[in-house]
C-alpha cells in the first residue's frame, strides 16, 4: 500500500496479512480525502483501522493527530510497524482495543473526523451509532458501507454526501 498525497505521498506501508481485514482501495481513500478537502490541524479517529491507512493518509495531508483502533493482533502489529516506518510516533496513536469497549470507556473523547471501515460481515448498527458520539459539533463521520445496502441514518447526523465506488459506498455525515 502507499500514501496517496501530502507530505508522505508516495511512501509505502504494509497491510495486515490474513482474512480479518479488507484494506480500503487507494481509489476509495482518495475519494474520501478529496471530498473532505483541507484537513489541516484536524483530529482523526480511524476506527477498525486495519493497516492504519486512513489515519496515515490524514496525517500526511495535515491532520494534527490521529488515533487508530483495531482489536486484531495482526492489524495492531502492522499499524505499530507503519507508525515507526513513517516516523509518526508524535502524531499517531494506536490502541489495540475492541472499538465498542473503547467507545463506552471514552464517551467524552471527540474528533473532527471519524472514519469507519467496519468488517462488512459483522456490521453492528448500534456500534456505528456509538461512534457518532465521538464526532465534534461541525465534524464529519465517514462510513464505508456495502454498495447494495441502504444508507443508514444516525441521530444527530445529516447525510452530506454519498459516493458509490463499485461494491462499496462512502457515506459522509455532518454533525
Amino acid at each position: 500500500m502507499r500514501v496517496i498525497a501530502g507530505r508522505l505521498g508516495g511512501r509505502n506501508f504494509d497491510s495486515p496479512r490474513g482474512h480479518r481485514t479488507h484494506p480500503m482501495s487507494e481509489k476509495a481513500r482518495g475519494a474520501i480525502f478529496n471530498a473532505l478537502g483541507d484537513i489541516e490541524g484536524l483530529t482523526v479517529l480511524d476506527a477498525f483501522a486495519g493497516s492504519g491507512a486512513l489515519a496515515i493518509e490524514a496525517l500526511s495531508r495535515g491532520a494534527s493527530s490521529a488515533l487508530a483502533i483495531d482489536i486484531d493482533p495482526e492489524a495492531a502489529k502492522t499499524i505499530a510497524a507503519n507508525i515507526k516506518l513513517l516516523d509518526l510516533e508524535d502524531t499517531m496513536l494506536l490502541r489495540r482495543k475492541n472499538i465498542s469497549g473503547w467507545s463506552r470507556n471514552n464517551q467524552d473523547t471527540v474528533f473532527d473526523i471519524v472514519l469507519a471501515d467496519p468488517p462488512y460481515d459483522d456490521i453492528r448498527p448500534k456500534l456505528l451509532e456509538s461512534l457518532c458520539a465521538h464526532v465534534k459539533q461541525g465534524g464529519v463521520f465517514v462510513l464505508s458501507w456495502p454498495g447494495g445496502e441502504p444508507i443508514r441514518q444516525f441521530p444527530g447526523l445529516d447525510v452530506a454526501a454519498q459516493k458509490p465506488l463499485g461494491d462499496i459506498q462512502l457515506v459522509f455525515y455532518k454533525k
